[in-house]
């Protein structure tokens, strides 16, 4: 398939970018100074993401102001607080991204509201009514007064002049999208107020209305004003979404008010819709992990394009170049917007248009690496891309002395090390012991909505043949190996081993471990009892349900998928939507005692004893680091490293990180 459509130029107003790739924008953390103002972090960031290629860039929300809807600082960039500094800081960036011929707008947020996360907001929180907070139902969040409303419009003309001053090309409104503030004001289910920001959905419109006029007015007609918008709420009750095949009443906004608000916002003047589906209550949507197919906002999109006639920016999981150019041929998007893919791969663009579509890292939506850093107080990142949001840190320079270095695993780990250090200029050879380099990722990828980890292995594995790594596979290293081969350097990248339960019958042949079931090695009959309700035994266990098995988890915690290693809350509320969907039974607050023939005898924490019938047993309850090479060479030899799960038994994340920093230092 040809590229056409994705490299024409395209306008936004007056604006002309130089092709019809946006970067999406995301939530960033980390990128700014204690008064809002950017960070030479921020500056690498973008700057990096338009040497790569994209045309259009919208930055992380930027606030209008940070007294009334008010977060910790410094979290996010803020527009008003020192304005002379922030042009000042804010002006090296868009320099530098105009040389790369790309454009820039700066997204202006309202702020939070009732999605304000604890540990982001300074104040309690603050909406358009008295409505409960997400994160915490027993918050109740004070209403916006007319008078307070009035004055952050007025911010948002301020913030514009200062972003005009600082050489956007443009600003975008944030948002009428994922039930932030102000679309807490645009949504009946959130707003029952009766001055003139209420009522009914012309009323409840007026506040973006009102916003996008003051803008045009302040800094002129030719200035762009885009809208983060959400087409669909994907509300199905309070806290609580629609999955994307499931029949509900829609709470929120529907497709059709969706399509007949776009109308009235395109006639109040905004020039672009950067569009998606989904609020905090049907979070999933909004941020699509693993499990959400690609270009999942398409259908919506399409029917939007229709409604109105200024270009519409769609992203949804379009970073597989062939579906972004068919999205455009189809009429379901006028702009691509890619978000995560760009963090994956800055260079996503050039590759794309010279036909590398093997060559661009793929995102495995996870949000470990990128949102859900934010929840741990914690800097933007990328689980596969270490560099994001420190590129001016982790760039690959040349080794000053190249070393001969053998690797012990031909995992994602032992491969990321590789892949680094041979761009180094080290001579790498990794030994793995099987025939098949990926590790624990080779089962883990198995289930169809795992396909972005097949992704990530495929590209992997094209990386070691590209950069012609010497691989010995099916060869085990030993002690024997390092004392002939004489390495100036060793790393371990051994990774680990199902944890086996010591209880009795657990050598029964009717035990897996999820590893033996997710490669084909054992297959389980029957009705399934999965023991860990973490991330993998879930993940099993709907991968089971979905082929239409009878399966039910047990968890010695109070509630699945929690983890010492947090999963982002996206990604672990929709794998429990999808299995309560899959009709998964779930039994916490018991542990595994015994397994029997046709049964096991569960234990819950006052002692009482529970046997559940069952064919098949399936243990999940984490890994164990394969260290024993580590140990014997340990103390031994100066330049040894051990990274990836050998070091600490975790996820991908861990793997590629620990693998990184040591590659790149060697």
């Amino acid at each position: 398939m040809g590229r056409n459509r994705l490299f024409e130029p395209i306008r936004i107003g007056r604006v002309e970018i130089k092709n019809k790739i946006s970067m999406a924008p995301m939530g960033v953390f980390g990128l700014c100074n204690d008064d809002g103002t950017y960070n030479q972090r921020a500056v690498d960031y973008y700057v990096e993401r338009a040497r790569g290629g994209t045309g259009l860039l919208i930055t992380s929300i930027t606030k209008v102001e940070n007294e009334i809807d008010k977060t910790v600082m410094p979290a996010f960039p803020c527009a008003t607080i020192n304005p002379v500094k922030f042009v000042e800081t804010a002006s090296e960036m868009t320099e530098r991204v105009h040389a790369y011929g790309a454009k820039i707008f700066l997204q202006l947020t309202m702020g939070f509201g009732r999605s304000g996360a604890p540990v982001l907001m300074a104040k309690p929180p603050v909406s358009a009514s008295a409505v409960p907070n997400y994160w915490d139902p027993t918050v109740t969040c004070r209403a916006l007064t007319t008078e307070e409303v009035e004055t952050i419009v007025k911010k948002f003309a301020e913030s514009a002049q200062i972003a005009k001053e600082s050489g956007f090309d443009g600003v975008e409104i944030h948002a009428v999208h994922e039930g932030y503030l102000l679309d807490q004001f645009t949504l009946s289910i959130f707003n029952r107020r009766t001055d003139k920001y209420g009522g009914d959905l012309k009323g409840r419109l007026t506040l973006p209305c009102e916003i996008v006029r003051i803008i045009k007015k302040t800094v002129g007609a030719d200035f762009p004003v885009g809208l983060r918008y959400s087409v669909k709420s994907a509300i199905k009750d309070w806290r609580q979404g629609g999955l994307p095949d499931e029949k509900y009443e829609e709470k929120g906004r529907s497709l059709e008010e969706g399509l007949e608000a776009a109308k009235i916002l395109e006639e109040a003047g905004y020039d672009e819709f950067n569009t998606d589906v989904g609020t905090y209550d049907a979070w999933y949507w909004s941020h699509p992990p693993i499990y959400m197919k690609h270009g999942l906002y398409l259908p919506y999109t399409k029917k939007l394009k229709k409604a109105v006639k200024v270009p519409v920016i769609v992203a949804g999981k379009l970073d597989i170049p062939d579906m972004a150019e068919k999205a455009l041929e189809d009429g379901a998007a006028d702009m691509i917007g890619i978000g995560r893919g760009l963090l994956t791969d800055p260079e996503w663009p050039k590759k794309a248009m010279e036909g590398r579509d093997e060559d661009i890292r793929p995102c495995i939506g996870c949000h470990k690496g990128c949102l859900g850093r934010a929840f741990e107080a914690k800097p933007l990142c990328c689980a596969v891309n270490p560099a994001v949001g420190r590129e001016r840190f982790y760039e690959i320079k040349p080794a000053r002395t190249p070393k001969k270095i053998l690797v012990a695993g031909g995992g994602v780990a032992g491969m990321e090390f590789a892949r680094v250090a041979v761009l180094r200029g080290h001579r790498v050879t990794v030994y793995e012991k099987s025939g098949e380099l990926g590790g624990h990722v080779v089962p883990g990828s198995r289930p169809d909505f795992k396909y972005d980890d097949k992704r990530l292995l495929k590209w992997y594995r094209r990386q070691m043949k590209e950069l012609n790594v010497d691989l010995r596979m099916n060869t085990e290293m030993t002690e024997e190996t390092v004392r002939s081969e004489k390495p100036d350097a060793v790393v371990i990248a051994t990774g680990s081993n199902d944890i086996v339960l010591n209880v009795p019958g657990i050598d029964r042949p009717n035990v897996r471990t999820a590893s033996d079931v997710l490669s084909g090695n054992k297959k389980p009959d029957g009705t399934i009892v999965v023991v860990g309700g973490g991330l993998v035994g879930c993940e099993t266990a709907l991968w089971l349900a979905q082929a239409g098995r009878d399966v039910t988890i047990v968890e010695m915690q109070d509630d699945i998928i929690r983890s010492e290693s947090p999963v982002p809350h996206m990604n672990r509320i929709m794998l429990i939507d999808l299995l309560k969907q899959a009709r998964v039974k779930v039994i916490t607050n018991n542990s595994l005692l015994k397994v029997k023939d046709g049964s096991v005898v569960l234990i819950d924490r006052k002692f009482r004893r529970t046997e559940l019938p069952c064919d098949t047993v399936v243990t999940a309850v984490g890994y164990r680091p394969d260290d024993g090479l580590y140990r014997k060479l340990s103390g031994r030899f100066a330049e040894l490293y051990v990274v990836g799960d050998a070091f600490s038994a975790e996820n991908i994340e861990n793997a590629i990180w620990t693998a990184n920093e040591v590659a790149l230092h060697i």
